[in-house]
């Protein structure tokens, strides 16, 4: 290894000698995931040059149109799991139901395979990400195996990739980021101990759905846009990619709040995104660098699951301002 850059085996080593409680095999697994990180990356690099922009004509569980690099990930990432022997269970996005896996292991993961594949076509950063939960022993898991809350994740992170293709990840132990080295194929640690600013002048939103919004999430998006003329007294910017890796990555390397709130415009739906391969990661990720994951009413880790594919709202960024939103629902809740 070369003097002041550690890889991401030798950081893994590291975390798990300094915390016995973790499963060793968690840093196989993690160096698998890292693996398939790296091949989705050469994908998403090529675009049009290998043939794997645009959609298909098939739709996942969620009703939506899969594109091609959408699919093409989700097997990667299915065949690196089945082939590792180190997870007994898989459950994705794009996929019905979970999928077990008859090699076994401690392990089960959940994954987005590729977050933000809207904007795939207009080459915009997308994003692959994954929850790392413990499998049940001596049995093969069920669907209830998988309904764990946030707070029993022992390993969650995400991959974007943009100009560089970054793997950040958490094992409970701080968040940190990973930077692909294409000369060498290792992923190299370039921030360390990554640490979300509580405060914060910058919020991601969809504003296209102002006229859906709960009257707290009404509140606090017009007092940002008041910015130092009202309450807040500063200026506020906004930033929206419309792919919740990139979103939530600019937040973790500058701060930000992040917000995908719970709506009118389709009241079938609580929320827009999922709780078990969203939801849940991000938030732990977000978590463990000093940052807060909410619904607006209630922490997002503390959730009870009830299905595999359940979408919740989702508030998360800098501690003050997520706990800002809060207390805005808190009060509006009080009085209605």
């Amino acid at each position: 290894m070369e003097a002041g850059r550690t890889r991401l085996s030798d950081h893994l080593s590291q975390q798990l000698d300094a915390d016995q409680s973790i499963h060793r095999d968690l840093g196989k697994l993690i160096l698998d995931i890292a693996t398939a990180v790296k091949e989705i990356a050469i994908l998403t690099s090529q675009g049009a040059l290998a043939g794997v922009l645009g959609n298909l004509a098939s739709q996942n569980v969620q009703g939506e149109t899969q594109k091609k690099l959408d699919v093409l990930s989700d097997e990667i990432l299915i065949q690196t799991f089945r082939s590792g022997n180190l997870v007994a269970g898989i459950a994705s996005e794009e996929n019905d139901e979970p999928i077990a896996n008859k090699n076994g292991g401690p392990f089960l993961c959940l994954f987005d395979p590729l977050d933000g594949s809207s904007n795939i076509d207009v080459n915009v950063s997308v994003g692959t990400i994954f929850s790392i939960q413990h499998a049940p022993k001596d049995r093969s898991p069920e669907l209830a195996d998988y309904l764990q809350s946030g707070r029993k994740q022992i390993a969650a992170g995400y991959a974007v990739y943009g100009p560089s293709t970054m793997l950040v990840l958490s094992i409970g132990r701080g968040t940190h980021g990973f930077t692909l080295d294409a000369g060498t194929g290792e992923f190299i640690l370039t921030h360390p101990n990554i640490q979300i600013p509580a405060d914060t002048s910058e919020f991601a939103i969809n504003a296209s759905n102002e006229r859906f919004w709960e009257a707290p999430v009404a509140r606090y998006i017009s007092e940002c846009k008041q910015g130092k003329t009202d309450v807040r007294g500063r200026d506020f910017n906004m930033r929206w990619i419309a792919s919740m890796v990139a979103d939530v990555h600019r937040i973790l390397m500058r701060g930000g709040i992040f917000m995908y709130p719970k709506d009118t415009k389709d009241l079938s739906k609580p929320g827009r995104l999922r709780l078990m391969y969203e939801a849940n990661p991000m938030s732990f990720v977000v978590e463990q660098a000093g940052g807060l994951g909410s619904t607006g009413r209630q922490r997002i880790l503390d959730l009870k699951p009830e299905s595999i594919h359940q979408r919740v709202p989702v508030v998360l960024g800098s501690r003050n301002e997520v706990e800002r939103v809060e207390q805005y629902h808190r009060e509006h809740d009080s009085t209605n």
